[in-house]
């Protein structure tokens, strides 16, 4: 049988997101090309080291994938349709596509800069704008979009204006490439502690889900994996929250 072929991008740390995603589509059958920035992972909160995209890949050719790792700093204009040619390229037409990375700094509404704005906007909106074209554009026999956002908006102004962005551009996306066969969705996990939280932090957010757990890559990973498989065929065009009730 045929491996599809799929993007992550935001996949340069073991315990992120797009990690839990890469190793449940690695057991679907998937071949991956994963897309990550390594000076913006060791930047963020939580330790990362530089092996580790060598270290994920790894793992998923353990799990039978074949893995293209093509790192790019989607802050440049010409990354996204570098990125989809060089996936294409190594693995063959992409039937998937998970938007994974972003751009996150918190600030206020009096505390955001120009310069921090205009950053979250470019790589959490514009560059995902820029690489749903250019799959859409290198699509043969359809396929399946799944972006990641987030309901943060307060304390963190310009990483959920970039966010209810890509939400707009996601949904239109569905609508627009569906004689394509493409269907396109959003999905808002909540908090999931890939690092960033400290014990208080943590302690406060399952205080506040109805379980009194917080969800985990894996979880997320789970309903992706739904969205492009064939079973899910008949939901695009749809902001998910999947979040154990937090927002509820």
């Amino acid at each position: 049988m045929t491996r599809r072929v799929a993007l992550i991008t935001g996949a340069g740390r073991l315990g992120g997101i797009a990690a839990g995603i890469a190793a449940r589509l690695a057991d679907d059958g998937w071949d991956l090309a994963l897309s990550y920035w390594r000076p913006y992972d060791a930047d963020q909160p939580g330790h990362s080291e530089d092996d580790e995209p060598e270290r994920l890949a790894g793992d998923l050719r353990a799990r039978g994938a074949t893995v293209a790792l093509l790192p790019g700093d989607l802050s440049d204009e010409r990354e996204p349709e570098r990125l989809i040619r060089a996936a294409a390229g190594a693995l063959g037409p992409l039937r998937g596509l998970v938007l994974s990375h972003a751009e996150s700094r918190d600030s206020s509404v009096l505390e955001t800069t120009v310069e921090s704005f205009d950053r979250h906007m470019v790589v959490n909106a514009r560059a995902s704008w820029q690489l749903i074209a250019a799959f859409a554009r290198q699509a043969t026999d359809g396929g399946a979009i799944v972006a990641l956002t987030s309901g943060h908006t307060a304390y963190n102004l310009p990483y959920g204006a970039s966010k209810g962005a890509l939400d707009r551009i996601v949904i239109a996306a569905a609508r627009e490439l569906g004689h394509l066969g493409i269907r396109a969705n959003v999905v808002d996990p909540g908090p999931i502690d890939t690092g960033w939280m400290d014990d208080s932090l943590r302690t406060e957010l399952a205080r506040r889900q109805p379980t009194g757990q917080l969800g985990t890559p894996a979880d997320v990973a789970r309903l992706v994996s739904f969205l492009l498989s064939e079973e899910g065929s008949w939901t695009t065009g749809q902001l998910i929250h999947q979040d154990g009730g937090f927002s509820s």
